[in-house]
């Protein structure tokens, strides 16, 4: 961990925090490639995260989503929301995320913290847009994104081989709870995130 997990002044749940106060780490972790052919209009909306790397910047949190949206300016409005059972709240944090390079390439850069961004690249996508495996600027950082709540076996099981192949730490993954019982109650699922 490369900062405190509670930051002053900010929500807990700014995926990418602890890294985004550190200038210049928009890369893509050593021996990986964002995926080409991406369309920023097709990967926009409401994504449901599945699995993730744990950080104390998301601990113990369930119906984690992130919204992505086009901000007037033309870069990416970033959304992040998350209900932390034991506190019986909701926790959300905004951010903005602009390409790093060529947008047809799945690498932006995402900050929380004014000036300060960390980089963001889509690993994986399937022809759809309805399930992503995403990474931070290093292998400390990995999200499973879908877009339905659930995502079946195989597609979780043929994610999990690709980030392997990848030397991500895939054992060390953290299955996100998306009940619906608990996320319709506190009224994630079905309704705007934000």
């Amino acid at each position: 961990m490369l900062l405190p997990t509670r930051l002053p002044h900010y929500p807990r749940l700014t995926w990418l925090a602890p890294f985004t106060l550190l200038a210049g780490c928009t890369g893509v972790p050593e021996g990986t490639q964002p995926v080409n052919d991406f369309r920023i209009e097709h990967y926009l909306g409401q994504w449901y995260e599945i699995a993730r790397l744990d950080h104390g910047f998301e601990e113990g949190l369930e119906c984690v989503t992130a919204e992505y949206s086009r901000r007037d300016d033309g870069d990416i409005r970033v959304i992040n929301r998350g209900y932390d059972p034991a506190e019986q709240r909701w926790e959300s944090a905004e951010g903005r995320a602009s390409f790093v390079g060529d947008p047809s390439v799945g690498h932006l850069k995402v900050s929380f913290f004014g000036p300060f961004y960390a980089g963001y690249s889509v690993l994986a996508l399937d022809d759809s847009y309805q399930h992503a495996l995403v990474a931070g600027p290093d292998r400390d950082y990995l999200w499973i994104l879908s877009r339905d709540p659930t995502l079946d076996p195989p597609t979780y099981a043929g994610l999990i081989s690709k980030a392997r192949a990848l030397e991500f730490p895939v054992d060390e993954l953290v299955q996100v709870s998306q009940d619906p019982e608990i996320c319709q109650r506190t009224g994630a699922i079905g309704g705007a995130s934000g």
